[in-house]
């Protein structure tokens, strides 16, 4: 017996039909923009050195900016670290916008068994179109910038062209061919979690997503995710998610909270460009070409995240009430998505909000390039220096993080089904420590030097 999940003619009398009149509006809406063609359109014109003599932000938005470092740069070291701020975010943006196209297709599987959301699957489709241009748009200008900075020698050779089909399929890798004589462990396992996945959402089985349907007709299995996912949830992990967020009308809904949580992320600082931009077009001044990706980006993701937030927040509740299991597991993903992905100071990545260790091989190969000159005991100083005592920069991210955090409560307080410790974002709270970050880039940092001992 299906008892938890709703029927279509439950749907029509629930009085929460104004997120899908929305949903409507915001879809029609986005069908009319232009700002993905905008960004395709730079990204072929772009040219490094014709931008290369421009802030392409507020300095803030700089590489190690505030850090004893950065207040000894020199302008035109000042100038890369501001430019180099945006091809590492844009990359990790990039490994995120790969997870949404692969999620956006697992959950519109599950919602297109509900003829309600018909919009709704449409506008997850034109999303994943859209998120295909803009990851190709972000891979080539950054390739781009960095070969600028640092040239072609140092960086390593141009990848193979790509076009936007061939991302299709690289996006999609068949992890396995299935042979009916033998059985991989990927296999065993893939099996296991799917077994188990059907044993806990035995009323949802119905609505399992066509998306995996067709894959696993296809011989192919869930692909490996990157970016938001990944900095969060154990690859251990990914696959049973997947099958959960695959499975369950609800929980297919929570999937888009943690994903309005990476686009709040994202326009922490995605923000400060679209006013950068906003201000040079108003004075008349050029404006850097990376600097109008990001406006046309921030402008094309805000249709995504308000698909984000009325799957989220509103249309949850047009099911049942989520069982014990389910709300379990939409509380372990968001105690995952505080501690992982927001639950840590950077010293020196503005509106980074995971531990310095996981920049600290780019730091110093930064300071090796030419860029900075530095031999390995002058870059090993200078990292200690930047991220292991109190300074500017640590007092600036800390604000980044307090206002990202309120935006956060200010969504998870409507959702009822979290504990008191994700819906009031404690672990986000507990983690914006300058002192906590300061001692783990300690340990960290001593960790690395010993593991490039020379």
């Amino acid at each position: 017996m299906i008892e938890n999940i709703a029927t279509e003619d439950e749907l029509e009398k629930s009085p929460n039909k104004r997120h899908i009149k929305v949903c409507e509006i915001n879809h029609k809406n986005n069908l009319d923009s232009d700002y993905t063609e905008k960004m395709e359109s730079l990204e072929k014109s772009f040219d490094y050195a014709s931008n290369s003599e421009h802030y392409w932000s507020d300095p803030e938005l700089s590489i190690l900016y505030g850090t004893p470092l950065y207040a000894e740069a020199s302008p035109s070291q000042k100038l890369a670290l501001n430019h180099l701020y945006w091809p590492i975010q844009y990359d990790f943006i990039a490994a995120s916008e790969s997870s949404a196209i692969h999620y956006n297709q697992v959950t519109s599987g599950v919602f297109g068994y509900f003829s309600d959301y018909e919009t709704l699957c449409s506008t997850l489709d034109l999303e994943t179109e859209q998120e295909y241009t803009h990851i190709h748009t972000f891979q080539k200008v950054s390739y781009k910038i960095k070969t600028g900075l640092f040239g072609k020698k140092l960086l390593g050779s141009n990848p193979k062209k790509v076009s936007k089909g061939s991302l299709r399929e690289k996006l999609l890798p068949k992890v396995f061919n299935q042979k009916p004589q033998k059985s991989s462990p990927s296999d065993l396992e893939y099996r296991a979690l799917h077994f188990i996945n059907k044993m806990m959402l035995q009323n949802a089985n119905y609505c399992y997503s066509t998306h995996l349907q067709e894959l696993e007709a296809k011989g192919n299995v869930i692909p490996p995710v990157k970016g938001y996912i990944n900095s969060a949830i154990p690859q251990s992990l990914h696959k049973f998610l997947t099958f959960n967020w695959g499975s369950s009308p609800f929980l297919a809904c929570q999937h888009f909270t943690y994903r309005f949580t990476a686009n709040l992320a994202l326009k922490s600082y995605e923000y400060r460009y679209t006013k950068y931009f906003r201000d040079l077009a108003k004075k008349g001044d050029f404006i850097p070409t990376p600097t109008a990706i990001s406006h046309y980006h921030l402008l094309d993701e805000s249709f995504h995240t308000t698909t984000s937030q009325l799957i989220g927040r509103d249309m949850y509740k047009d099911f049942s009430q989520p069982t014990a299991y389910e709300k379990l597991v939409s509380n372990v993903i968001i105690y995952m998505i505080q501690k992982g992905l927001l639950g840590q100071l950077s010293g020196g990545m503005m509106s980074g909000f995971r531990e310095d260790r996981n920049f600290l091989p780019f730091y110093y190969k930064l300071l090796r390039s030419p860029v900075f000159d530095m031999s390995h005991e002058d870059a090993l100083h200078w990292l200690e220096k930047s991220l292991c005592d109190d300074h500017e920069g640590f007092h600036v991210n800390l604000k980044y993080h307090q206002r990202l955090q309120t935006d956060l409560c200010r969504f998870t307080s409507n959702l009822d089904y979290l504990w008191p410790i994700n819906r009031e974002m404690k672990v986000m709270a507990n983690g914006g420590s300058i002192n906590k970050a300061i001692q783990n880039n300690q340990k960290s940092l001593r960790e690395f030097s010993a593991s490039i001992a020379v």
